[in-house]
Formats: structure tokens, sequence, C-alpha cells
């Protein structure tokens, strides 16, 4: 079940780094203050260094996920056909119509893609932290990384 949560968490982390190194960020302000979600720096910049989200900002962040995690992402109804299944009857999206096997392959893809992306976020952070160093990596998709 960790390793399925894991994978599914560093899905949304690529993805996430690839889009927001790509430029591409949400519009308006991201506090009362008026900064811009563009006005803070990517990956673990954003997080340590002197231009990082404000600390009632990480809280924020925190208890939010621990929310998700202690309230929401859970099997509530007892229902669930393998760990990691948090459709708690409401969520189909044709689940039920697939037979056993095809069910084991999509879980096995689910797994792999989440693997791939756990070693391609460490690899990002990585590439990051070279940097720092004076070794720039410039990745073929997105570039040297700043």
């Amino acid at each position: 079940y960790v390793e399925v949560k894991h994978g599914r968490v560093c899905q949304l982390d690529f993805l996430g780094q690839i889009v927001t190194r790509n430029g591409i960020h949400l519009d308006g302000p991201i506090d009362k203050a008026g900064n811009a979600f563009d006005s803070f720096p990517n990956g673990l910049a954003a997080v340590f260094g002197p231009d990082a989200i404000p600390q009632a900002g990480l809280i924020q962040i925190f208890l939010f996920v621990g929310f998700l995690e202690l309230g929401v992402m859970k099997d509530v109804t007892g229902d669930s056909e393998f760990p990691g299944d948090f459709r708690n009857g409401a969520l189909d999206f044709g689940w039920d119509t697939f037979d056993e096997e095809t069910k084991l392959s999509k879980r096995a893809i689910e797994l792999n893609n989440g693997r791939a992306a756990m070693m391609g976020i460490l690899g990002l952070m990585v590439h990051e932290k070279l940097n720092e160093i004076g070794m720039v990596a410039d990745l073929p998709i997105i570039g040297a990384l700043q």
C-alpha cells in the first residue's frame, strides 16, 4: 500500500516539476500580500532558500496533506478490492467492468509507473543539487535546472 501511495505522489510531483519548470503557473495571487504563483522558485528552492514559501504556507500545505491522509484517502466503507482502492463506492470509472486479468494488469502498470516516477523525481532533485556545486546538468526535456 505504501509503495502505491508514494508512487501516486511522485507521479503528481514529477508532473508538477515538468509543468512549472516550463513556465506554466496558475494566474492570480497566492496570498493576501499579492504574491503570484510564479514569484516563488521551482523545486527544492521553493522550500529551502531565500525566496522560499513562507513558513505559514508550508504549515498550511502540511496540514492539508495530513487532512487528506487521515480523513479522505482511506477505505471508509471497507469494500476495497486491493490496497490503495479509495473508491469508497462513489467513483468507479468502469473498473467493475474489467475482468480479473485486466484489473491485475492495470494495477501492475500503476505500480510500475509509480516506481518510474520515484526514480524520475529523485533524478530531478539530484540534478538540482548538482547545480549548486557547479555541475550543470542539461536535461533533454526541460534543459538545465535553475
